[in-house]
């Protein structure tokens, strides 16, 4: 394992444990060269799981790739990384029972545009002007003032 601090290669395991699912070990480093502590996640790799793009592509299904457009879309909001962590746990979970091992892209971002609604709208109206890629500004109202209509019936 890699240090993050001076990239030393050597390292020494002083503490593991399983997660609370089960599914991944954490383990805390110890740099031999530099002496510090760094924490490192291993999950068991089995068959990938796939998701089937717009255009019929498949692509392996990717945590980093999902948490990165949520981040994008939850910039200066305040949004705890830790329920965007949690939203990307639950499209693992989505594609991981799925009987074929494989999701439509359509799918898991129906599943995150509903979480986001209710987490943040503005998060939620940033990460579907990008999903739903609105082809013109009469799309972009609509979705606004469904919004809107929502917020008034509260």
């Amino acid at each position: 394992m890699k240090c993050p601090y001076c990239s030393h290669l050597d390292d020494k395991v002083v503490d593991s444990r399983e997660g609370k699912a089960g599914d991944l070990i954490r383990r805390r480093r110890e740099c031999l060269k530099c002496g510090k502590r760094f924490t490192t996640y291993e999950r068991i790799d089995e068959i990938p799981y796939m998701v089937i793009k717009k255009d019929g592509r498949r692509e392996k299904f990717d945590r980093h790739k999902i948490l990165q457009g949520l981040l994008r879309a939850c910039e200066k909001r305040p949004v705890p990384t830790a329920k965007l962590e949690a939203l990307v746990d639950e499209a693992e979970k989505f594609v991981n029972e799925a009987k074929d091992r494989e999701k439509t892209t359509s799918e898991i971002g129906e599943l995150l545009m509903a979480r986001l609604r209710k987490l943040d709208k503005v998060a939620y109206v940033r990460f579907a002007s990008v999903y739903l890629d609105f082809k013109d500004v009469k799309e972009f109202m609509a979705e606004l003032k469904g919004l809107l209509k929502e917020r008034t019936r509260k």
